[in-house]
């Protein structure tokens, strides 16, 4: 059974991590769509090198390519919500963009 995916929204109606896919070049687009639908398929069983986990509930599914981008992600129930997503360029996840992600997780029970 597939698992739903909902992009985080927030309270003004913003989607950023649609809006950062948009901004990226067709190739990366079609990347990160492709991880997307395999999150979709495999859930919590999708393991590395395709998703890891950071800590507190979040995950990161990676994209790998020209450029290495993250998306963060959580879960609830049979819901994946994608939370942030970001270029990285640096070995270790930056603090600030997970930080992000963990604000993000703190609020989908309350939107």
């Amino acid at each position: 059974m597939k698992w739903n995916i909902l992009l985080f929204e927030s309270p003004r109606g913003e989607k950023p991590v649609e809006e950062f896919i948009k901004k990226q070049q067709p190739q990366a687009q079609a990347k990160i769509l492709h991880k997307i639908n395999l999150l979709q398929q495999y859930g919590s069983r999708l393991g590395i090198p395709h998703s890891k986990l950071l800590g507190s509930g979040i995950y990161e599914l990676r994209i790998r390519g020209k450029e290495e981008i993250r998306i963060c992600y959580c879960f609830r129930k049979r819901t994946i919500h994608l939370l942030h997503a970001f270029k990285k360029q640096s070995q270790k996840t930056p603090r600030n963009e997970f930080m992000t992600a963990l604000r993000r997780f703190g609020n989908i029970d309350i939107i």
